[in-house]
């Protein structure tokens, strides 16, 4: 069974990308998503906190992720990406996560939503990431 938690995390990465395919907010893509929920308002409600959260600081996570990634810009990164990276950085910013779970959590995501070499990739640059916040 998947954690309330983890769900949340997969609404707001679905919420990132749909803002960012559309060219719009986390804010103007909430009614379509809200439709997709289904029975749990309690994860729309947290992927939306964690969604704006990573929208509001996102030139400061990707400031984060760019030190991480020495030989990659983000913007070169597939959208699935850097999403997932963005969650994963805003938590360990934030603090309010331990470490250990913001990279576990962002590795299920790379597993169920990214390419065969997205854990990899996710895994090397939020440890990095960590490492430079001095959470680990």
């Amino acid at each position: 069974m998947v954690r309330t938690e983890t769900k949340a995390r997969a609404r707001a990465l679905q919420l990132l990308y749909a803002a960012e395919a559309q060219g719009r907010t986390v804010a103007d893509v909430i009614a379509g998503l809200a439709r997709l929920t289904g029975p749990e308002p309690t994860v729309l409600e947290a992927a939306v906190v964690l969604a704006e959260a990573v929208e509001a600081d996102r030139s400061g996570l990707d400031g984060l992720l760019q030190a991480a990634t020495e030989h990659w810009r983000i913007d070169r990164l597939g959208a699935i990406d850097r999403g997932i990276l963005r969650i994963g950085a805003g938590e360990l910013k934030g603090g309010r996560v331990p470490p250990k779970v913001a990279i576990d959590e962002a590795l299920w995501l790379a597993h169920h939503f990214g390419t065969p070499q997205s854990p990899g990739f996710v895994n090397g640059v939020l440890d990095r990431v960590a490492r430079d916040l001095g959470r680990l």
